[in-house]
């Protein structure tokens, strides 16, 4: 049997595990957050979040829970490592297995306890290095984004046609991501006021993601050459 008709179900194999991985690993984010919502909101999670880091133990937990977030991080980060034979394809398991933990982390919310009753509801998306907030629908659309190039980027990869990426495109993609992290990070600051859904600026968000589209188009209809650049497209 050639190498050829081993290695594309070696990485369809790879590809599988690593969605189970992080579909299971939602479901422990979404039981965390059961009990989190138990212990701070106890009469119902709905924004505005009256009273929240003011009671006594909020500090605490909030801490661990920031930790606890962190070491999510690093997990994800060790296992896009380990799938990942190069940096392309590292990149794009970060990508899917942070979008498929994201995507899971709803819909295990919803087998559990029957939420969100929307797309449209207000959640906490992450507390590092302060709150993150907005509704469920803008963290998929990302989520849904990231599976999308990460698609690509394994499938050019496989055919021996990998995306190139230049200095110029990754400051774009940094642009175009913190772009992202500020449209969620600005109503995050106001998620116990009333007008908490008026913060959260659905075209500063969606400048963002459309730049990181565009900047991927134009990287995804550039045909790498022979000669790939270092510490960028290198299978180091």
């Amino acid at each position: 049997m050639t190498d050829s008709a081993v290695l594309p179900r070696a990485a369809i194999f790879r590809w599988v595990i690593v969605v189970i991985l992080a579909a299971a690993f939602g479901y422990n984010e979404a039981a965390v957050v059961v009990y989190l919502r138990q212990i701070f909101h106890p009469e119902g999670f709905k924004f505005p979040l009256a009273g929240f880091l003011l009671a006594d133990n909020s500090r605490s937990l909030i801490m661990t829970e920031a930790g606890r977030e962190a070491a999510t991080l690093v997990l994800i980060f060790s296992g896009c490592l380990l799938a990942g034979r190069n940096f392309r394809q590292r990149v794009a398991y970060f990508m899917t297995i942070f979008a498929v933990w994201d995507i899971f982390y709803y819909v295990w919310l919803k087998v559990l306890i029957g939420w969100p009753a929307t797309i449209m509801d207000w959640d906490v998306l992450f507390l590092i290095p302060e709150p993150w907030a907005g509704p469920v629908l803008a963290p998929l659309i990302v989520s849904a984004v990231m599976l999308v190039f990460a698609g690509f980027i394994l499938y050019r990869d496989g055919a021996g046609r990998p995306i190139k990426v230049k200095s110029g495109d990754w400051l774009g993609f940094c642009a175009a991501g913190a772009v992202v992290i500020i449209s969620f990070c600005i109503p995050g600051t106001h998620i116990t006021e009333p007008d908490y859904a008026a913060h959260f600026s659905w075209s500063f968000f969606s400048a963002g993601l459309f730049a990181a589209i565009v900047i991927f188009i134009k990287c995804l209809s550039s045909q790498s050459n022979s000669g790939e650049e270092a510490g960028i497209t290198s299978d180091g």
